[in-house]
């Protein structure tokens, strides 16, 4: 009987050494989890000016009331889109990113702003409007020339899509904007650099390929990427186009052939696809762009059971970039 009872209290004894050893081991790795967290938030946290008004975000977030008063609250985010660079070249890591600010209602507004890290703590800049349920893409450091040639100093390059006027917010945004800014330390404003001179890019002979991405965001939770190899001969254009589909609830995939002519750059062509074991075909329009080619999306209509562009309404620009090809021909 008293082996019983010394098994049963080792055996006790065994599991509250292992339950609290469980508990401790636990805590420790979600306060671990937690303190990543809250370092990877807070280092965006600080005074922005939207609007004419100050905003401080604490833990990536601020609440603050519509009105005295009111019930309404003005929400504002930290959203991402994080570039980290000198701005004021004084040696210390800058960082430019988006905000979102909403009131209640339906809008979504985005924001970019900049928090210098300075000597005596991180300063927040006035922020500068992209617009209401846009698709934010990227943030990048301007490479190209000034009007006398030499290399631009400082200047941010904020790349986003937005809808055409007469499109309605159920619309996912797809004409391809940039916005060409550069800080004023001294003020803490952003102001809007004029864009370098560049000419479309020129169609010529030999392969060429062309990607496009829609990127998603926590209003529009979806992506969409397509890659577009061709082979210029002449007017001649033959090649390939692949691309995915991906959302909450779908994901799919589509690749196809593309037959067309050229014609004063702009390209004409019959893309044969299959898309969830469905053949099908669609007549593109495509021209060239800044960066590469923009597919011309008009409203389509069914002819001969084939889609083609409704050339009589208006279209929005999808912006497909050059880039290198996965072989060369």
């Amino acid at each position: 009987m008293k082996k019983i009872i010394i098994i049963l209290v080792v055996l006790v004894v065994l599991v509250v050494i292992v339950f609290t050893f469980g508990i401790y081991k636990f805590n420790f790795l979600k306060n671990y989890i937690n303190y990543q967290n809250s370092q990877l938030i807070n280092s965006h946290d600080g005074t922005y000016t939207i609007d004419g008004q100050q905003i401080t975000l604490k833990d990536g977030i601020s609440e603050t009331e519509a009105a005295p008063g009111s019930a309404s609250k003005i929400i504002t985010r930290y959203f991402g889109n994080e570039l980290k660079h000198d701005l004021n070249d004084d040696g210390r890591i800058d960082s430019v990113f988006i905000i979102t600010q909403e009131s209640g209602g339906s809008g979504l507004f985005y924001y970019v702003v900049a928090r210098l890290n300075t000597a005596d703590g991180p300063l927040g800049s006035d922020g500068v409007l992209l617009g209401d349920r846009i698709a934010p893409q990227t943030i990048e450091i301007d490479k190209g020339k000034t009007a006398q040639g030499t290399n631009r100093q400082n200047v941010i390059v904020v790349n986003y899509a937005v809808r055409a006027q007469d499109e309605p917010f159920t619309t996912p945004p797809s004409i391809g904007k940039s916005l060409w800014l550069k800080l004023d330390p001294a003020t803490m404003q952003f102001g809007i650099v004029d864009q370098p001179t560049q000419d479309n890019l020129s169609l010529t002979d030999g392969q060429q390929c062309y990607t496009y991405d829609h990127k998603a965001t926590t209003r529009e939770p979806y992506t969409v990427t397509e890659f577009i190899d061709i082979n210029i001969s002449g007017t001649k254009v033959t090649g390939t186009k692949t691309g995915t589909q991906k959302g909450p609830d779908m994901t799919n995939g589509y690749t196809g052939s593309i037959t067309g002519t050229l014609d004063n750059n702009v390209i004409t062509d019959i893309f044969s696809y299959v898309i969830e074991g469905s053949k099908n075909k669609e007549q593109e329009i495509y021209r060239t762009s800044k960066i590469g080619i923009e597919k011309m999306r008009y409203p389509l209509i069914e002819k001969a059971g084939m889609l083609v562009p409704d050339t009589t309404k208006t279209f929005t620009a999808m912006s497909y970039a050059r880039v290198g090809c996965l072989a060369s021909n």
